[in-house]
């Protein structure tokens, strides 16, 4: 695992200083412990993150062990990624629209139409969203879900989980369930560092 981008000791002191219900609900819920993946290869990290989709962890983990167990070594590789057939694909547990969408993602990263490591690096988070969105099947969910544990990047707020509604609901004791613009005007304030606050909303969701 790689470490953060950013201080884990200064981000939860600005929340806690920023927000008194953010204070409590890290003093209830304990240590910052977010980990980011820390993958050089974008194919690899991409590929994971749409065979988790809408998936329960365990589920989508035998989904991946088996799409993994397609290539040598158990690495997927791009290059060969792109002569998968959906049957294929689907053999081991993907969706169609899984498999189309792994396959596009393997035509954009052998066409290079995708920023490499180093030049994403330089992009903002939201360029970084406009590219990754490109693909079949990539949505801005995913494409955050890519700042926060592959980039490590620490301003990001997906006001479209449903995990983080909720834990936006619990934090605030709001009646009901915020929407993503509720959510979006809610944490305004626990920028610059709202993927800290994300991880711990998801938490919150988890009790």
């Amino acid at each position: 695992m790689s470490r953060l981008r950013y201080s884990r000791k200064q981000a939860v002191g600005t929340l806690k200083s920023n927000c008194q219900h953010m204070a409590g609900l890290i003093q209830a819920k304990g240590r910052f412990s977010l980990q980011v993946k820390g993958n050089t290869d974008l194919f690899i990290s991409l590929a994971s993150s749409i065979a988790y989709q809408q998936l329960s962890g365990k589920a989508a983990a035998t989904i991946y062990g088996r799409f993994e167990a397609l290539f040598e070594n158990n690495t997927p590789v791009a290059s060969e990624a792109v002569n998968l057939s959906v049957k294929t694909l689907r053999s081991v547990g993907l969706s169609n629209n899984k498999a189309l969408s792994i396959i596009d993602l393997a035509e954009h990263s052998c066409s290079g139409s995708l920023p490499n490591v180093r030049k994403m690096a330089s992009l903002d988070d939201q360029a970084i969203i406009e590219n990754l969105c490109r693909v079949r099947g990539i949505g801005p969910w995913t494409a955050q879900m890519h700042l926060i544990f592959s980039l490590g990047r620490p301003d990001v707020m997906p006001a479209t989980d449903l995990g983080i509604q909720k834990g936006v609901q619990m934090t605030y004791s709001l009646p009901e369930l915020p929407d993503p613009g509720q959510v979006l005007d809610l944490t305004l304030h626990l920028a610059p560092y709202r993927s800290v606050a994300s991880w711990y909303f998801w938490r919150a969701a988890d009790d």
